[in-house]
């Protein structure tokens, strides 16, 4: 049975934003912190690139693992506090890869810092609990577009710091701060008033671990394995048994980490089947763009930009993302999330088929970007809401936490299957391999077709009255009967 903590007082829903909020910017700045350093990591950890590429598949799989058991944990046990945890295994992730040259000191931190990822989907539980319900919409769409506003700025900060110092500063300023994002946590924000006491359940959160893993190295490592390899095969084929069978235990169990029947329904599944889309269009942008900026001026169409340039180009994206945030809870409360969920998709279209036809300068690219980062904004600000209106409230984190999930195995998706048109699609200049022109044109179309097919998804959305994030549900009599007594 859900329970009710005794509240203490909140601080004033401002401080509450401003706080989750940052903590989701320095959160979201642990997914580009690396990308700087993917060139000379091979040489900075005396390895191979293959085995290299594990510093950032493993901060992939463990968000992707930790997102939806955070949630399912802070339910149970309050929000704020696995916040806490989470971030604080961000500062030791940190720390570690700051004073290592070894890379298996290095996957470790990476994947310490990659279970601070479900900070995000908790910040906005977090949100649900503490603010008054008329506050709930714009602070959602605020922390959703903390997910592109942290991506955004990192690049250039942490190219930056690449260039004018030592590698390790970067893994330094993380843990700064992370520690920050602590002390904030700590001392500003009460515990979540809303419990659901139960039994952890662990086999199905090992279930759900052994299947994701299973699932995504080889969506992440399969263009080094080959497609056709056992390896690869053989991983694809044990995920599907394993998640089989994971979900046919959730279904059985009283207490799942997972609720499926939940999740099956209508508003929830056709949200995060679009979610999925939604996550491939984005991190094509975040793969695409910055390889044709960067292109040498020699194949004809590159920019030649630096990677500091490149990140200062695509900036300006992250910023509408914030900048949008009121507008998409204006139309959420107007239209409803359903609206702004189509809408954000048809804008992401819009912002693909716009670079389709203008890509010979800077400006033409930045303007592109802005425009898909407009309809992402405008996405993520939606799903949120969309989830929150058709869960019980002491359900939110869980839900919360699948929904991220959903945007994790889109981008990982994206990743793999616009690497593969890249690499299969590339012409010489000099001594170098680079994708051609056609290459990029394929990868936008294809984005086009992911964001288009998540506009459809989201027009199967339930229209209904109450798909506003509100603080209705199983625990509202409970609240009453706390302020009664």
């Amino acid at each position: 049975m859900p329970s009710i903590i005794n509240p203490r007082r909140n601080p004033a829903p401002q401080i509450v934003i401003a706080t989750l909020a940052f903590c989701g910017i320095v959160v979201s700045l642990m997914q580009t912190l690396i990308i700087p350093l993917i060139p000379g990591l091979p040489t900075m950890l005396n390895t191979t690139s293959a085995n290299a590429s594990w510093a950032i598949t493993a901060t992939l799989l463990a968000g992707a693992v930790v997102t939806p058991i955070g949630g399912r944990l802070g339910d149970m046990f309050g929000k704020r506090r696995i916040l806490i945890v989470s971030l604080f295994a961000m500062v030791v992730g940190s720390v570690l890869c700051a004073l290592t040259d070894s890379l298996a000191i290095m996957v470790t931190g990476r994947a310490l810092q990659g279970l601070a990822m479900g900070a995000i989907p908790l910040g906005i539980s977090i949100m649900r609990d503490l603010l008054p319900p008329q506050r709930v919409g714009a602070a959602v769409a605020t922390m959703s577009a903390t997910m592109g506003v942290g991506g955004a700025v990192g690049l250039p900060l942490a190219a930056f710091i690449a260039q004018s110092s030592d590698w390790h500063m970067l893994f330094w300023a993380a843990a700064a701060l992370g520690a920050a994002c602590l002390a904030l946590v700590w001392f500003v924000l009460p515990e979540s008033t809303v419990r659901t006491p139960a039994k952890f359940d662990s086999i199905g959160a090992l279930g759900l671990a052994v299947g994701l893993s299973a699932l995504l190295i080889p969506v992440t490592k399969g263009s080094d394995w080959g497609w056709g390899s056992l390896s690869t095969i053989g991983l694809f084929g044990f995920s599907v048994i394993t998640l089989l069978a994971w979900g046919a235990y959730e279904l059985r169990i009283k207490a799942p980490l997972v609720d499926l029947r939940v999740s099956a329904r209508p508003q929830v599944l056709f949200t995060n089947m679009a979610s999925i889309m939604i996550g491939f269009a984005m991190y094509g942008m975040s793969l695409v763009f910055p390889q044709l900026l960067m292109a040498p001026s020699a194949t004809g169409y590159g920019l030649g930009q630096s990677m500091l340039m490149t990140g200062l180009a695509l900036a300006p994206g992250g910023l509408v993302m914030m900048a949008l945030s009121p507008v998409s809870a204006r139309l959420s409360a107007r239209r409803g999330p359903k609206t702004t969920l189509i809408t954000g998709a048809i804008v992401i279209c819009a912002g693909y088929v716009l670079v389709l036809f203008l890509n010979a300068q800077v400006w033409q690219v930045i303007l592109s970007s802005m425009v898909i980062s407009a309809g992402i904004g405008l996405a993520f600000a939606a799903m949120p809401a969309l989830i929150m209106g058709a869960v019980p409230i002491t359900e939110t984190g869980a839900a919360n936490g699948l929904n991220s999930l959903m945007r994790a195995i889109g981008t990982s998706s994206s990743a793999a299957v616009l690497s593969v048109v890249l690499a299969s699609m590339t012409m010489s200049v000099g001594p170098v391999s680079v994708p051609t022109f056609d290459a990029f044109r394929v990868t936008f179309a294809i984005a086009v077709g992911a964001a288009a097919l998540a506009g459809l998804l989201a027009a199967f959305v339930p229209s209904r009255a109450s798909d506003t994030p509100s603080t209705t549900g199983p625990t509202q009599d409970a609240r009453v009967s706390v302020s009664a007594g």
